[in-house]
């Protein structure tokens, strides 16, 4: 087992985390303030290859490992947990695309994504359904070239601020449940979709909303996969995104955690450096050994996709327990810093925030758990 970057690893993740330092960074409070993630950074990121890395060169991506994406999703969640995301959708998104889609389709939006230049969210979630994801009320009704969506989508990330959305609806009857379902790919601006937003606490510059479908015509090569199947065809793609989404809080993590020992090396109490208490550095150190416990899970579930070796167990783990501990770590370290931790001339109270809300959206902590324990009993009977 080798645990060594190669070169060309070492190179694309020296610049993802030059150019996150650089260019990402500063503007990450601004952006939680505005509540708009910036299009002119998503284009440069583009440029350089940092969206949907692992994507063939004939669509534009640089046909790097999954690990590989992995990291660079790193390098970006460090400087900004919500820039991160966009690379996360990118991600997740052209593999759905490049399965399943048209090869017409993928060829025309699969390059503006890894380009920086169209944003590609996904929609599933509804208004009574959360967890219960296969229970969908949105439909599809066939009709001459193509179909009809009417109904709601809830807790959509980037519902309002998207170009595409790769859409599930019920084409079935209710009864079928997830085999009776359909994915379409649908363009934003089309007739009869429109958006409304949330107020959160977090992921600000993202955003999370309703989109809704009045009769909105939809061509029939616009669906992805076959029609009723697309819960089961589609969905496999989250193994991939959920190993992301634990790498996205775990560098939002390990970033506090650099700044605070950082602290605690020069803050000053009782005469002595705040270093010299144990009770300061055994947290840090207690925090660091999960923190370094979590990334190779999550390396090691890339590293499985890469080899084509089933991972649904190793992603539903890091689904659950990344985005858990990398909120209880920057907790520790916004209480390292004492008072001015609290406050926002430190960048820990939006980190909570943000990281947050991944306990709740993509699969929460007990619906991962009922997969791994699925899967175990699987091997088992």
């Amino acid at each position: 087992m080798e645990f060594a970057l190669t070169s060309d690893q070492q190179a694309i993740v020296e610049a993802a985390t030059s150019f996150a330092a650089e260019k990402i960074a500063p503007g990450y409070a601004e952006r939680d303030k505005s509540g708009v993630f910036s299009k002119e950074l998503t284009a440069e990121m583009g440029a350089l290859g940092f969206i949907a890395p692992e994507q063939p060169e004939s669509y534009g991506g640089s046909e790097v490992s999954y690990l590989t994406s992995g990291m660079v999703m790193e390098a970006l969640s460090a400087a900004d947990f919500n820039m991160g995301y966009v690379q996360l959708l990118g991600s997740l998104n052209t593999q759905i695309l490049a399965r399943y889609a048209t090869p017409e389709l993928a060829q025309k939006w699969i390059p503006k994504i890894c380009a920086g230049k169209c944003i590609l969210g996904v929609a599933l979630t509804e208004p009574g359904g959360g967890s219960d994801a296969a229970n969908l009320q949105l439909r599809a009704e066939k009709v001459e070239g193509g179909y009809r969506l009417s109904g709601e989508k809830a807790s959509i990330s980037m519902a309002d601020q998207a170009d595409i959305m790769i859409v599930f609806a019920r084409t079935g009857e209710k009864h079928a449940r997830a085999k009776g379902v359909s994915a379409f790919l649908v363009e934003m601006n089309t007739e009869g979709v429109s958006t409304g937003r949330y107020e959160d606490m977090g992921q600000r510059c993202i955003g999370r909303g309703s989109i809704f479908f009045d009769q909105a015509f939809i061509p029939e090569d616009h669906r992805l996969g076959e029609e009723n199947r697309a819960f089961s065809q589609v969905m496999e793609g989250f193994d991939f995104s959920r190993a992301l989404i634990g790498l996205q809080c775990l560098a939002v993590a390990e970033q506090s955690l650099k700044e605070s020992w950082q602290y605690a090396s020069e803050r000053e109490a009782f005469g002595e450096k705040i270093a010299e208490f144990q009770g300061v550095t055994f947290p840090l150190a207690e925090a660091e050994t999960f923190l370094e416990a979590a990334k190779l899970l999550c390396y090691k579930t890339l590293w499985l996709k890469d080899q084509g070796l089933p991972h649904t167990t190793e992603a539903a783990m890091c689904k659950w327990w990344p985005p858990k501990l990398g909120f209880e770590i920057i907790h520790q370290c916004l209480l390292t810093h004492g008072h001015g931790g609290y406050g926002r001339d430190y960048p820990f109270e939006q980190r909570l925030r943000d990281v947050l809300g991944l306990q709740i959206g993509d699969g929460t902590a007990n619906i991962m758990k009922m997969i791994i324990a699925r899967q175990k009993l699987g091997e088992v009977t």
